[in-house]
């Protein structure tokens, strides 16, 4: 395997840059990978969800998310403004459209991580995205992230597994499928389907 160059290395700028979507089953280590990838790749975008969840300590508006109340939220999915969004836990999450647009338009690769009904949502309003697809390397693997834990009681744990099994089933879904043996590895690979025209 070629020695990897731990450097910035711009996009061509030959290649147009598309969206691209990871998304995967919970537990599968898709932030992880996201943050290495951002970490030796600065110029990628990663899209921020407008949520109507109230700040946690340390959270910064336009950095983790944009927080909105509920009146803004709803005037945003009224004008169409939104690629895709969802509820949880009481609280709704949505992608703005026009900054990945914007950013599309500058050349700038962009990368939303969602779940699998947002990647859905995505694939409706902008065909043209790379839905890509995280597996964890087996299902063993999988159950020993979710249940590592040891803070949740067995309930929430097989509410969990229900829910990744779903996940998982959703694959064959999506353009191209990563394996995640490797942070350092998906990492590389998602970059290049990023900027691979």
């Amino acid at each position: 395997m070629a020695a990897h160059s731990r450097g910035t290395s711009p996009v061509p700028p030959d290649v147009r840059p598309r969206l691209t979507v990871l998304s995967g089953p919970s537990g599968v280590g898709k932030s992880t990978v996201v943050a290495h990838l951002r970490t030796v790749h600065p110029e990628i975008w990663l899209s921020v969800s407008a949520t109507t969840r109230k700040p946690r300590p340390g959270e910064r508006d336009g950095v983790q998310y944009h927080f909105v109340d509920d009146d803004v939220f709803d005037k945003l999915i009224a004008n169409g403004e939104l690629l895709e969004w969802a509820e949880f836990a009481g609280n709704r999450y949505g992608t703005p459209r026009q900054a990945v647009a914007d950013h599309l338009a500058q050349g700038v690769p962009v990368l939303l991580e969602i779940d699998l009904q947002g990647a859905r949502l995505v694939r409706q309003s902008m065909p043209e995205a790379r839905l890509v697809f995280l597996a964890p390397p087996s299902w063993d693997e999988l159950v020993r992230r979710l249940t590592g834990r040891g803070t949740e009681s067995p309930e929430v744990i097989e509410r969990r597994l229900t829910v990744a099994r779903t996940e998982l089933a959703a694959e064959s879904e999506f353009d191209t499928t990563l394996v995640n043996t490797s942070v350092e590895d998906v990492a590389r690979e998602l970059l290049a389907l990023m900027v691979d025209s």
